[in-house]
């Protein structure tokens, strides 16, 4: 503790030693990647949408079956199918009437099963308690 009154300043012998664990040469995406990426996490942070992309994880289903699992009503399914879309989480192809949606890729269903095994690991906080 100083006595001098010159409590909360530092002088050159308090001065913070760089942390010898801390990474030197941190490279992060552009800020555009890192927008994009938000963006996704974004898309996946509604459970209806979650749900969705569970459903689609054995394959490829029509709008209306889609809806039929989820227990949804076709509109929500569409808004739902068209925020996925956008984030290419998803990918649509037509046969006549109908339209059919599936995971863009495996890095979808990795996504998911992630999180769920992240949730299902971790120990309850406040807000889930």
């Amino acid at each position: 503790m100083r006595m001098d009154g010159d409590e909360g300043q530092r002088g050159d012998d308090d001065a913070v030693a760089p942390h010898s664990h801390a990474p030197t040469s941190l490279t992060l995406p552009d800020p555009e990647m890192l927008a994009s990426a938000a963006r996704l996490f974004r898309a996946l942070s509604d459970p209806g949408r979650l749900r969705s992309l569970l459903t689609l994880r054995d394959g490829e289903v029509c709008v209306s079956e889609l809806a039929e699992v989820t227990r949804e009503e076709l509109p929500a399914t569409s808004q739902r199918l068209r925020v996925l879309l956008r984030e290419r989480l998803v990918r649509r192809r037509r046969d006549g009437r109908h339209v059919y949606y599936a995971l863009d890729d495996h890095h979808v269903v990795e996504l998911i099963e992630n999180a769920l095994e992240h949730v299902a690991e971790a120990p309850p906080t406040k807000e889930t308690s």
